[in-house]
């Protein structure tokens, strides 16, 4: 054949057509196992896009919390009531929810599951409203004196919010705090621990499933679907994602303190009693020293004959005493 003449057999076109059908078979292939792949994460960023959508619009961000409390209480008691272990139950208790357990042992271990989380949800749920309260109670005096004095000047204030070890600036609208009686400071605060938290629980998980999937691939050595291993093993990944947002959440708003000064009258008390104590600290030290000055007894002055100025030096230079020793004088 002459370079550039046209091939023509039905073989080679048949050979041709069947190699090309086999490429598209295995593309098609691979992208519908991608899809597959993709649903598995679309149904779990489904989830949590609307959850953190809920929480972004902030309509609906006390049901929300209240679930996450109701979803946390169940997951402590399952963690603890099979094994029966209420020491690990009250130290969970004061971890989370920074409460003492309401229940007690003899009802730990014969009361059933879904009780005994019905019980702990109800002391929870208590406990949750009266720490909001005491928080808006602590944030009105001065969202109150900022508002009549500036409420000119600012549409917006930061609350700082701790809850012992990070520092958290809650922004919050002046004037609907002030109507609030500053309780729109702690719906903002709930508002933003829910998306932070979100947040970082979610880019954590994708990582993890982006190593998940290429780990499952080992199983086709072992004549297993990859794919089936990469559902059971997300369902896992993400089910414990969800109980890390719950706890982190609630722990974080359970703990959440507004940090203040201490009035006046309080530093003044303080530094004068600091005072005081300095100055019986000077009085107990000039005491204790006291003793060991009079322990020093006066040593006796010897006096020596004068010695005139014309005298001979007692030196025994051979000069007087005016051109010697006695010059100073």
């Amino acid at each position: 054949l002459k370079e550039g003449e046209v091939l023509e057999h039905s073989m080679l076109s048949k050979s041709v057509e069947r190699a090309q059908k086999k490429v598209e078979e295995n593309n098609f292939g691979i992208r519908k196992r991608l899809l597959e792949y993709d649903d598995v994460m679309n149904s779990q960023r489904n989830v949590i896009y609307t959850r953190r959508r809920h929480a972004l619009m902030g309509e609906r961000i006390g049901m929300d919390v209240l679930n996450t409390i109701y979803d946390t209480s169940v997951a402590i008691v399952d963690q603890h009531a099979d094994s029966g272990d209420y020491e690990g139950f009250k130290l969970e208790l004061f971890k989370t929810f920074a409460m003492e357990s309401p229940i007690t042992e003899e009802e730990f271990k014969s009361a059933k599951a879904d009780k005994l989380a019905d019980q702990l949800f109800e002391a929870a749920l208590q406990q949750f409203k009266r720490h909001m309260e005491r928080m808006a109670q602590v944030a009105n005096p001065v969202i109150k004196q900022v508002y009549e004095n500036q409420g000119a000047m600012y549409e917006n204030i930061l609350i700082p919010i701790t809850d012992g070890k990070r520092m958290y600036n809650i922004s919050c609208n002046l004037k609907e705090a002030y109507e609030t009686e500053s309780k729109a400071i702690t719906k903002a605060f709930q508002k933003s621990i829910v998306l932070h938290t979100i947040d970082d629980a979610w880019k954590e998980h994708l990582r993890e499933m982006d190593d998940l999937k290429q780990s499952v691939q080992n199983a086709t050595y072992e004549q297993k679907d990859p794919l089936l291993i990469y559902k059971f093993e997300s369902f896992n990944l993400f089910k414990s994602m969800v109980d890390r947002i719950n706890k982190s959440v609630v722990s974080t708003i359970m703990k959440g303190q507004i940090p203040f000064e201490a009035p006046k009258e309080v530093k003044q008390a303080e530094e004068k009693r600091t005072d005081m104590s300095k100055m019986r600290a000077g009085r107990s030290e000039a005491a204790a020293a006291q003793p060991n000055r009079e322990q020093k007894k006066p040593e006796p002055v010897h006096v020596g004959p004068k010695v005139g100025r014309n005298d001979p030096c007692p030196c025994g230079s051979g000069k007087k005493y005016k051109n010697c020793h006695g010059r100073e004088e």
